[in-house]
């Protein structure tokens, strides 16, 4: 694992080889990252994160042998597993996050978000495809009677009672962008501020709420909305 002195160590696991190139390629050009390994399928995924103990496994669901979920469950505790997948259906998600997944992304997501996602992971957090995030926030906060009504990812998004301290204006707008679905390069361009700015508010409205993550965030945005109605 990294200590901290050299670069997040990576392993991409995906049966197409063009995405593991274009991982590998995104991934390498990052200062702070290092693409060790590939795996074209889960059983090859595993065996080689055992014998190179990376820090962080890219892990598509749909593979040969053993599937992105199965690789998840079977590396969670020995190394960040981040699913990376084509497919969004609630069943996957909800089952990677039971099984301890560090991360939930469509690859539509872009390089941005891939790259915020294993630097996330490696900070403790879990970030999750905003379209995802929305998505679940509103399976959480239907009506128990419901069709859409579920467990969803109680442990990633823990009700929050009330922030420490109120957010500004500004905190509060962003973060019910985040709730949208938005990311941070998106709410950037929406609010002419930069990437970087946007971090740093997220960073204090995660501090003040008590989140851990977007999906704190997002989580403590619609428990807002339910009240008000």
């Amino acid at each position: 694992m990294s200590s901290g002195s050299g670069p997040i160590r990576i392993l991409v696991a995906d049966d197409q080889a063009d995405v593991r190139s274009a991982f590998r390629m995104i991934l390498d050009a990052q200062p702070d990252m290092a693409v060790v390994a590939e795996a074209a399928d889960g059983a090859a995924a595993v065996a080689e994160a055992r014998r190179l103990r990376p820090d962080v496994v890219l892990a598509d669901i749909r593979m040969p042998k053993l599937d992105g979920l199965e690789v998840t469950r079977q590396l969670a505790g020995e190394c960040k597993v981040i699913v990376v997948t084509t497919f969004d259906l609630d069943e996957y998600v909800h089952t990677a996050l039971r099984h301890g997944a560090a991360g939930f992304l469509l690859k539509r997501s872009g390089p941005v978000l891939l790259i915020e996602a294993v630097r996330a992971a490696m900070a403790g957090d879990a970030l999750i495809s905003p379209q995802v995030t929305v998505r679940l926030l509103r399976h959480m906060a239907a009506p128990a009677d419901d069709p859409r009504a579920g467990t969803g990812p109680v442990a990633t998004a823990p009700p929050i009672a009330g922030p420490v301290e109120e957010l500004t204006t500004r905190e509060r707008e962003i973060a019910e962008l985040v709730a949208d679905g938005a990311t941070n390069a998106e709410i950037g361009a929406g609010l002419f501020i930069s990437p970087g700015t946007v971090k740093n508010h997220l960073a204090n409205v995660q501090r003040k709420l008590g989140a851990r993550n977007r999906v704190g965030i997002a989580a403590w945005v619609w428990e807002q909305a339910a009240g008000s109605r």
